[in-house]
């Protein structure tokens, strides 16, 4: 599968908990079938989330290993700015298509990591559901029930 993974998925992954090997022995993420990226937004939450709350050197390398394990997609295509300006306005009710929902707002880097799960034809894998609304639409989305993995419920 081809997967483009949300800030929150490499969040999870770096704790190294119970949580996140219950994801991976669900999803397999990082077996060799599969093919991994994250957007080059998502590089930049991480780091604002590792100065923001200040978490241990033994974690910040999780995160670095588990990141270089991914392909990582720039935002410097015509294809994606198109995109993200669809993204952004059918989010805002200003293009209609098929699904009927009210108008969200999104965050700004949200609609850039949508847009390059879009662009690149990539199934999203989030644990969060600002996405929802965009999903068949604009992504192929994997929602992970993160509480049903906390308490291993799958």
């Amino acid at each position: 599968m081809n997967y483009l993974l949300d800030t929150n998925i490499i969040i999870i992954y770096g704790r190294d908990s119970d949580t996140s090997k219950r994801i991976e022995e669900k999803y397999n993420l990082f077996d060799s079938q599969n093919n991994l990226a994250v957007s080059i937004v998502t590089l930049g939450e991480i780091d604002a989330f590792v100065k923001k709350i200040g978490i241990g050197k033994e974690r910040q390398k999780k995160i670095e290993s588990l990141i270089s394990r991914l392909a990582k997609v720039k935002l410097n295509s015509k294809e994606i700015i198109s995109k993200y300006g669809d993204i952004d306005a059918y989010s805002q009710g200003k293009l209609q298509k098929k699904g009927k929902f009210s108008a969200r707002n999104m965050g700004k880097n949200d609609i850039w990591i949508a847009a390059t799960a879009s662009v690149y034809d990539l199934t999203m894998l989030t644990t969060d559901k600002d996405f929802d609304h965009l999903k068949d639409e604009y992504i192929k989305l994997e929602y992970i029930d993160i509480e049903k993995f906390k308490s291993n419920k799958q």
